[in-house]
């Protein structure tokens, strides 16, 4: 059963200090859009031509093979508040082209991506939000490799209206006592979707689709899955990087935490890439420490490894995110493929007998309903007793995402999880072919994304769950 969406509107904060939210669509407006022609700003190394077609007005601007070539556009609003900055553009190499974005000599997005869009007569967008001030702005774009700036189009201004989403809601959160609390001191489950494999589903995780999760949905979290190896992060650092700060934008844009997941998985001890979570954590937790709705998933399923391992590995990793940002969640992963151990033969009274030691962390839970039956669900009852848990990923099919659903246990699983507050995001948002797969295979070809008629069975299933989540107390 659904229920009627608990979002309202609420005013949009009028702040004048720049800041900016990268994304790659435009924001919810209220007022009609202003377009400004590339060709009509101010051009430093750079010079208007017209022979690709496409462009709207009368050409773009080709800048200079060179860094620092820019455009200043002189920009004019009625009133101070957040504004989508969405800049259109062409890049016809395989190459990013970044560019800085700075409001009124202020820099509000450090190395914009401008990623290659097949052809200079193909034409994309990339959205930044930011405060402006009532009255004229200058708005420039500066290039910042030896390549230059992507083929400039125009840059159109609108308005943006805030929402009382779940992070306006709840705000910062935080782990108090076993559960996870909002901004008000009150224990909240959030409910959601993890992505899958960003190295093989990028193509799901796009404008429409996360307005459907968001909007249709009603979720409240994200998780974003980012594996280490298996053709992830370690084959092309700086692009995965890149992708999760993006995903982190375009979940930050709809309200959304966004659960930046860690997702090693072979080999299973998390210690074999802890230099290479250094350098990620470092970065992300210094991009978005002003952000209040990021969560830090460290471990994602731990293996082979002995709970000692793991804990080792978390005593050096949380003081690295708390170095950027003190207040950020934590999570880490249990043993046995986040089993609390049961799936190596160990059990929870490994982490209850040597928990880690830090504060504002949780420990993370995985099930697959089909496949984790009485064993799994004693261990997670018995240690929901005793340790703070969040569940960030679980399937209502077998161990591997696929074969039938089991619905009644997973049922049970949720109704646990509700009645002690324990959050979750099931796996996985993706059209793969496998029945853990959300979506019917090819619809992220599309852009069609809400409603039923795009899930499979599993996917009608949690969608309906999601739907009908936590009320999230204030007072």
């Amino acid at each position: 059963m659904t229920r009627t969406r608990r979002w309202s509107a609420v005013a949009a904060s009028t702040a004048l200090a720049a800041t900016a939210l990268v994304t790659t669509s435009a924001s919810t407006s209220s007022a009609a859009p202003v377009r400004y022609e590339s060709e009509n700003a101010t051009i430093s190394q750079g010079v208007v031509e017209s022979n690709h077609a496409g462009f709207t007005g009368t050409g773009f601007v080709n800048f200079d093979n060179v860094t620092t070539s820019s455009l200043e556009y002189t920009v004019t609003v009625p009133s101070a508040g957040p504004y989508s900055l969405k800049f259109r553009y062409a890049n016809g190499t395989t190459t990013n082209r970044p560019l800085d974005v700075a409001v009124n000599g202020t820099l509000v997005a450090n190395d914009l991506g401008f990623p290659g869009t097949g052809a200079w007569t193909t034409y994309q967008t990339i959205t930044a939000t930011a405060n402006l001030v009532a009255g004229t702005n200058k708005i420039r774009t500066t290039s910042v490799v030896a390549e230059g700036g992507p083929n400039a189009d125009s840059l159109t201004v609108d308005t943006v209206t805030a929402a009382a989403t779940p992070v306006a809601i709840n705000g910062q959160l935080r782990v108090c006592g076993l559960k996870l609390c909002n901004q008000y001191g009150k224990p909240i489950q959030l409910r959601g979707m993890s992505t899958h494999g960003i190295q093989w589903f990028s193509q799901c995780v796009k404008t429409a689709s996360l307005d459907a999760l968001a909007g249709d949905w009603n979720a409240d979290v994200l998780r974003i899955s980012m594996y280490i190896q298996e053709g992830g992060y370690e084959t092309d650092p700086r692009r995965f990087t890149d992708l999760v700060h993006g995903y982190i934008e375009e979940a930050t844009r709809r309200g959304m935490y966004a659960l930046v997941d860690w997702h090693q998985l072979t080999p299973g001890d998390p210690n074999a890439n802890l230099a290479r979570a250094k350098t990620f954590f470092t970065e992300i937790a210094d991009r978005h420490k002003d952000k209040n709705n990021i969560i830090y998933d460290i471990a994602n399923e731990p293996n082979n490894v002995s709970w000692a391992g793991i804990k080792s590995y978390a005593e050096q990793m949380i003081p690295v995110i708390r170095a950027k940002d003190p207040d950020g969640v934590v999570f880490v992963g249990t043993h046995g493929w986040a089993s609390l151990g049961i799936s190596d033969g160990r059990t929870e009274a490994d982490i209850v007998n040597n928990p880690i030691n830090a504060t504002n962390f949780m420990y993370t839970f995985h099930f697959y309903a089909a496949s984790h039956k009485t064993e799994y669900f004693n261990a997670l009852s018995r240690a929901a007793d005793k340790l703070p848990l969040f569940v960030t990923e679980f399937g209502t099919q077998t161990a591997s995402g696929d074969g039938g659903n089991d619905f009644t246990n997973a049922q049970k699983y949720l109704d646990f999880l509700a009645a002690k507050k324990i959050g979750w995001t099931n796996w996985n948002f993706s059209d793969d072919f496998r029945s853990g797969a959300v979506f019917k295979e090819g619809t992220c070809a599309g852009n069609t994304f809400a409603g039923t008629s795009v899930l499979k069975p599993a996917g009608v299933w949690i969608r309906d769950r999601i739907r009908t989540a936590d009320d999230f107390p204030t007072s």
